[in-house]
């Protein structure tokens, strides 16, 4: 087990092989952006499976934006955590600026990373949804509530490095978290690289080109 990844793509080679049990079925990799685009594309590839970016955005409280009340996905698909809501005194018009202010942003990344292409359909499939690392936890659980939302066979987080108290709890919201590394404080998910460069919206739009002339299972 390594002490820090190389990059992006030596980690996501290192998840592709703790999943290669999946090979064959009917499998969907969806990558957060941008990090997560670079990673899920070396596990699409090792399963022969299609890659996508899933955009979704949280939908943060105003005074305290890590504290998620929800989350938008394209199709209009909007999931609230009703008990933040209640609990934090969030008004509805509160909830609707938010809403209408991460809505530019989403609908900006849509266009920009798919070209016109649908949201892939992940109904009745096994979704994978991967990140180069997560630290609090906040994006991700915006991102299976609303994937869940969709009714997937089954949903598992693949991620390079997790804190351990994290993954603890985001395993009682998919049926299995994947990891290579689970430290207890993973303190920056920058420090587990050697190279953390960040990406830009073309690396995510280069990637995904690449990742579609890939042989998909059952071409």
């Amino acid at each position: 087990m390594p002490e820090r990844f190389s990059n992006r793509t030596e980690a996501g080679r290192a998840l592709a092989a703790r999943l290669g049990s999946l090979s064959g079925e009917n499998v969907v990799v969806l990558a957060l952006p941008r990090g997560g685009v670079p990673v899920g594309a070396e596990i699409a590839r090792a399963l022969h499976a299609p890659l996508d970016v899933f955009n979704v955005r949280k939908l943060g409280v105003p005074w305290h934006d890590e504290l998620a009340m929800g989350a938008i996905a394209a199709g209009g698909v909007r999931v609230l955590n009703e008990d933040v809501i209640t609990g934090s005194g969030v008004t509805a018009e509160d909830l609707d600026r938010v809403t209408a202010e991460q809505q530019i942003e989403l609908e900006r990344r849509e266009r920009l990373y798919r070209d016109g292409r649908p949201a892939p359909n992940v109904t009745g499939k096994t979704v994978i949804l991967v990140d180069d690392g997560i630290a609090t936890g906040a994006s991700a659980r915006a991102a299976i509530a609303v994937i869940k939302a969709q009714k997937p066979l089954r949903l598992i987080l693949a991620v390079p490095v997790i804190q351990d108290s994290v993954a603890a709890e985001l395993a009682r919201d998919v049926d299995q978290v994947v990891a290579v590394l689970t430290p207890s404080d993973l303190f920056a998910i920058g420090a587990w690289y050697e190279d953390f460069a960040q990406l830009s919206d073309e690396d995510v739009r280069d990637g995904l080109a690449q990742a579609m002339r890939e042989p998909v299972a059952g071409d």
